[in-house]
């Protein structure tokens, strides 16, 4: 492979291990605010006790997601400098308010939080998680807005082989981050409503702490079950905003070669090797002309003609993704996060009215739904980002303009197997600790109060 495809790889590969963190931070730190917020509420000793095994995890993984996001930023001067040469002005502008606000304002306040226990007032203390968890959001709608530039880029002009800002106001609000960002939240929230669902059955099925896990697994399955409604809401919004915006990506997830009106949806296709028309597909009539446009008999392009458009508009040259990975990654991300929602549904179900089934494989079952929402914000990154294919902006800059001209092969050849051999050692030391202290149950209702009974948090 050259410099560009092994520059690829290596992005990819780092943002999606980064992002594995990000969404149960952002959903983790809202449900420990509002556990805690019960515990202001009620005085009840469970739900201290819970916010402080909560927290614990939720430090474990703020920690991993810092060390691993940082890697991304070093990219963009070493693999993709033309890229960063190019769209710097507007890409920084929101990564520095990022930085700058959002991040110090959660991690100041989580530190805050570490150490306030006993220290600070009730109130103050309850007030610093729920900054936590105000900046968690900030942080990813400033990144995402710098995302959706790179999908729909406003606010700028062109001027001497550079992307000069012209419009933050424009780049804030823009219509895909505007669509995007509730779907990124609701996507978190269900990441961390399966967290608290999947260790409370853990615990649950070996009868451990009911006061403190069954109440925790009925908050995580009923936040599981109201974000996935919620995603698919919001999702359904992103669709037409992608139809508008960006139509040859939701052609490509619905593998629609040809234009059509009604357009079907299409739940299972195979193509050819060119990937150029399909020679069986199972499909729901009228579907697809719903989600992209809003009307059962609206009209949707299909891959071949948005080609020969963009060959007008662009310029010789092949301007469709890689069929296979934007079909299956569309289905992968709605059928993992489908499926997160069923065990939700079932544990709400079986755990109705008091009851406590004693019935292992229901909990190992429930224990394993973690990695769920995981595989369904990979697949959903991987269709996004392959979907934009061959663009790095779109309709702006294509990929292979973007890379560092200087960096040869080796060079990202050598980084990124050191990359993936550091993250393949961090992803152990990460599941490692969430599993000891996952296992290790809340701690007792009477601890000491010196300082060295603070030592979870790290």
């Amino acid at each position: 492979m050259d410099a560009l495809d092994l520059a690829r790889w290596q992005f990819g590969i780092t943002t999606v291990y980064h992002f594995l963190f990000v969404p149960i931070t952002i959903g983790m730190s809202l449900l420990v605010a509002l556990i805690q917020t019960a515990w202001f509420r009620t005085g009840k000793p469970a739900y201290k006790r819970a916010a402080k095994f909560w927290g614990k995890l939720l430090l474990i993984n703020f920690a991993m997601g810092v060390v691993t996001g940082i890697v991304q930023e070093f990219q963009f001067g070493m693999n993709w400098s033309s890229y960063s040469r190019f769209v710097g002005d507007i890409f920084g502008a929101p990564l520095a308010i990022e930085a700058l606000l959002a991040f110090f304002l959660e991690s100041t306040f989580l530190g805050l939080w570490i150490f306030g226990w006993d220290r600070l007032s009730k109130g103050l203390h309850l007030m610093c998680i729920w900054l936590v968890a105000i900046g968690t959001m900030l942080s990813a709608y400033f990144i995402l807005a710098a995302n959706s530039f790179m999908q729909w880029p406003v606010g700028f002009a062109e001027r001497n082989g550079r992307a000069e800002l012209t419009d933050f106001a424009a780049v804030l609000t823009n219509k895909v981050v505007l669509a995007t960002f509730p779907h990124t939240i609701f996507g978190a929230w269900l990441s961390g409503g399966v967290i608290l669902m999947a260790v409370s059955a853990y615990h649950l099925g070996r009868k451990r702490d009911l006061d403190v896990f069954r109440p925790s697994l009925r908050l995580g399955a009923w936040t599981a079950l109201i974000s996935f409604a919620l995603v698919f809401v919001s999702g359904d919004t992103l669709g037409k905003i992608m139809t508008e915006t960006q139509p040859m990506k939701m052609a490509a997830a619905e593998a629609l070669y040809e234009t059509a009106q009604p357009a079907p949806f299409s739940l299972f296709t195979i193509g050819t090797l060119d990937g150029t028309e399909p020679i069986f597909s199972l499909e729901i009539p009228g579907f697809l002309s719903y989600l992209a446009t809003g009307s059962f008999d609206g009209k949707v392009e299909g891959i071949n003609d948005l080609q020969a458009q963009y060959e007008q508009r662009f310029g010789p040259g092949d301007y469709r993704p890689y069929i296979p990975v934007t079909y299956w990654g569309f289905r992968l991300m709605i059928g993992f996060g489908a499926l997160a929602a069923l065990v939700a549904l079932v544990l709400l179900w079986v755990t109705r009215k008091g009851r406590l089934p004693d019935k292992p494989w229901l909990w190992r079952g429930a224990v394993w739904a973690v990695i769920l929402p995981s595989l369904a914000h990979s697949f959903g990154w991987i269709f996004t980002e392959m979907g934009r294919q061959p663009w790095l902006v779109f309709s702006v800059m294509q990929t292979p303009d973007g890379v560092s001209p200087a960096v040869g092969s080796g060079t990202v050849l050598i980084s990124l197997i050191g990359f993936t051999l550091l993250y393949g050692a961090l992803a152990v030391v990460e599941v490692g600790l969430m599993i000891k202290y996952g296992k290790a149950g809340p701690p007792p209702e009477e601890e000491p109060r010196d300082a060295d009974k603070l030592a979870f948090a790290y």
